[in-house]
């Protein structure tokens, strides 16, 4: 018999279309997945509009869903951007490359659609502009939305939020900021180079965007200069590159353009380039308190998907980063989500719960990971293989596992950048596991 709720899906992104998949395949019904755009795949629709307010200050701004710029590729091989059991078939799009471009990915996400009929359950072009508990109860939640400017309430048993997390940047601070009279922007509002032509720019960041960015920058800009806080930093000039050159955490900046580096080194800038990174952000969601973000950390959530307090009625797919491999463990928390509210798996009591989310907390602290980082896996495999159990499934395989591995230790050999190509190769022919 197919289970009777009512669910609500926020987002038909990567995560939503997954919890989607798994709401169906689970034998639910009545799911109605709430997409505010006219298309699915969420961060990976390419939209050339960038927001009025270059740092996304301005509270009166017309809001630019996506990120994306122009020649962004994937910063995973294309191997580990599969779900669970629907892999990234190598070269089946007409792309040859390692790391696969926005487009091939939003034609894989499209596909995965259409082969699941996902499609039909999606309501395109519907914001949804509030979630809260019909009463004290965690039973029925109120889902407000507006659809051709009318707005409309309607009444679920379950709310999975999937609404990303590329949209709210986060911006850097330091001494000097508000004198300094130069441009800055966040990557959130880069899209081309060619704002950056002839320009001296400093570029916050040592994330894959940060690096890509930066190389694409040079090829236009006079210099550029990439600042980061990372530790056991080697400040030099590039050597990939005549114009460009990587730089401590910055120290202050001045009203007469002066950039000054921690590393003693200094330079008069004409942009600051944010590339420093999102906010989690649910402006929908109405808990009372309950749920809350503090310094990037969204909590108390339990395995970063159930709030103890409101499960199984509210969770969330989709908040970890920095994952082994991502989109497999977005893949997973549906599969887990969907169990759950299906009955076929029952989570632990609300105290345990939140014990378990506290002592994750605590390791967290006495291991020296900020608050912010709360979401950060650190590429490593147990909270997928974690996952994995939960649903009777095998964990990550030994492939997958050498894959990530000889990645990373490439990024690391690298220092993160990206200025020649990763290729694995372990013997088998791409056709053997394709």
């Amino acid at each position: 018999m197919a289970p009777l709720l009512k669910v609500a899906v926020i987002g038909a992104g990567v995560s939503g279309l997954a919890t989607a998949r798994a709401l169906k395949s689970e034998g639910f019904h009545q799911v109605v997945v709430f997409e505010k755009s006219d298309n699915l795949g969420g961060t990976w629709v390419y939209d050339p509009k960038i927001e009025s307010d270059p740092l996304s200050l301005d509270p009166n701004r017309e809001i630019v869903h996506g990120s994306l710029y122009l020649s962004l590729c994937t910063n995973l091989p294309r191997q580990l951007m599969g779900f669970s059991d629907y892999p990234f078939v190598t070269k089946k799009y007409g792309d040859s490359t390692t790391f696969p471009s926005h487009e091939e990915v939003l034609e894989f996400l499209n596909e995965f659609a259409v082969e699941f009929g996902l499609a039909e359950m999606i309501r395109f072009e519907t914001e949804v502009v509030r979630v809260d508990r019909v009463d004290s109860r965690n039973d029925q939640w109120v889902v407000e939305s507006i659809a051709n400017d009318l707005s409309s309430n309607e009444i679920f048993d379950a709310v999975v939020v999937c609404n990303g997390h590329h949209t709210q940047p986060k911006l850097a601070d330091f001494p000097g900021l508000d004198i300094w009279p130069g441009k800055q922007v966040h990557s959130h509002n880069y899209r081309v180079p060619e704002p950056f032509r002839d320009q001296i720019v400093v570029v916050i960041g040592s994330g894959p965007s940060a690096k890509d960015i930066s190389r694409e920058i040079s090829k236009l800009a006079k210099e550029v200069h990439v600042s980061s806080r990372s530790p056991n930093l080697e400040v030099s000039k590039l050597d990939f590159a005549d114009n460009m050159w990587q730089h401590s955490n910055i120290d202050r900046v001045d009203g007469n353009g002066e950039v000054t580096f921690e590393d003693g080194a200094s330079v008069y800038a004409d942009i600051i380039f944010h590339c420093t990174g999102f906010k989690y952000d649910f402006p929908f969601l109405k808990t009372g308190g309950i749920v809350t973000v503090d310094d990037n950390r969204v909590g108390p959530l339990y395995k970063h998907v159930f709030p103890p307090k409101l499960a199984p009625g509210l969770s969330f797919v989709g908040l970890p980063y920095f994952a082994a491999p991502v989109l497999a463990i977005y893949d997973l928390q549906a599969k887990w989500i969907s169990r759950v509210l299906s009955g076929k798996i029952s989570l632990p009591s609300e105290e345990e719960m939140l014990a378990d989310t506290r002592e994750y907390y605590r390791n967290m602290v006495e291991k020296g990971v900020p608050k912010h980082h709360t979401h950060s896996l650190g590429h490593e495999f147990d909270y997928a293989d974690w996952l994995a159990s939960r649903v009777g499934l095998q964990g990550v395989d030994e492939r997958t596992r050498s894959i990530q591995k000889s990645y990373y230790k490439f990024l690391v050999e690298n220092r993160g950048w990206r200025n020649r190509e990763w290729e694995f190769s372990d013997g088998v022919q791409e056709e053997e596991f394709n």
